[in-house]
């Protein structure tokens, strides 16, 4: 598990170094202010998970179901929370304005990342 919480972590921090740079260099002047501030926290929050993942991968050699568990909610976390947050900022320029109703898909992301949180201090409470 600790090898792909790491290939996982490398995979998605590499795809947040994309959209960072993407967002400072390719969508200037494409979309509003307000839709580059989202951006951004998609960015954002994309990184802290990511370095989430990676120190999730410190505890990999212990057998702990909730570290598996904070896994998956952090990447499904990044996928939800960021990923619609991306597809928000850019639904003018992509010609999709069907994508608002990814508006309540955020929070759900949001919540997976609160959740991750939670199993991470649980398992920390619980390893010996």
């Amino acid at each position: 598990m600790n090898k792909r919480i790491i290939i996982t972590a490398a995979i998605l921090g590499m795809l947040a170094v994309i959209t960072g740079a993407f967002g400072a260099h390719g969508l200037k002047g494409l979309i509003t202010a307000s839709q580059l501030d989202v951006w951004h926290t998609a960015v954002q929050y994309h990184f802290y998970h990511v370095f989430a993942l990676l120190f999730l991968s410190t505890f990999g050699r212990f057998k702990n179901n909730m570290i598996v568990v904070s896994y998956y909610f952090f990447t499904f976390g990044i996928i939800l929370f960021s990923g619609s947050l991306y597809l928000l900022a850019c639904r003018d320029v992509l010609g999709w304005s069907w994508l608002s109703v990814m508006g309540p898909i955020t929070p759900i992301g949001g919540l997976l990342f609160i959740i991750g949180w939670i199993t991470l201090a649980l398992a920390a409470l619980r390893h010996k």
